[in-house]
């Protein structure tokens, strides 16, 4: 085989090599435990980046609940679970965001906010589901 023909080789093998790492690092199912002022619960997110679709449950027993979001590292808003809280529903959000949050999902918390303080209930997502 020609020097050329071998670098060829070894430059398609490194790349695809690369693009498999990658997607492996990608996670569609996602947990967070949520906790304060006392309160406890959980967040399970199912994450379809192609069809560009979230999906969420939680278990919280909290009283006033009004909404919840994925928020980055500084607090901001990364996508709204929904206009107004629920306890399971599915969205639309961008492939782009989905693409960010499946692959460092320990950059993003979710927090549920009450009638009393937005973010009352926090917890940092992780790869896998929560449990109580």
């Amino acid at each position: 085989m020609h020097p050329k023909r071998i670098a060829a080789v070894v430059v398609v093998a490194a790349a695809l090599s690369g693009a498999g790492a990658a997607l492996a690092a990608m996670h569609a199912e996602l947990g967070a435990k949520l906790s304060g002022m006392g309160q406890h619960g959980i967040v399970n997110l199912q994450s379809n980046a192609t069809k560009g679709k979230l999906c969420w449950t939680f278990e919280l027993t909290t009283k006033g609940l009004t909404g919840s979001s994925i928020r980055d590292a500084a607090g901001m808003k990364v996508t709204e679970l929904g206009m107004h809280y629920s306890a399971k529903g599915c969205q639309a959000v961008a492939t782009k965001t989905l693409d960010m949050i499946e692959s460092k999902p320990g950059s993003y918390q979710v927090w549920v906010d009450t009638k009393a303080h937005m973010g009352e209930l926090r917890g940092k997502l992780f790869a896998g589901m929560a449990h109580m």
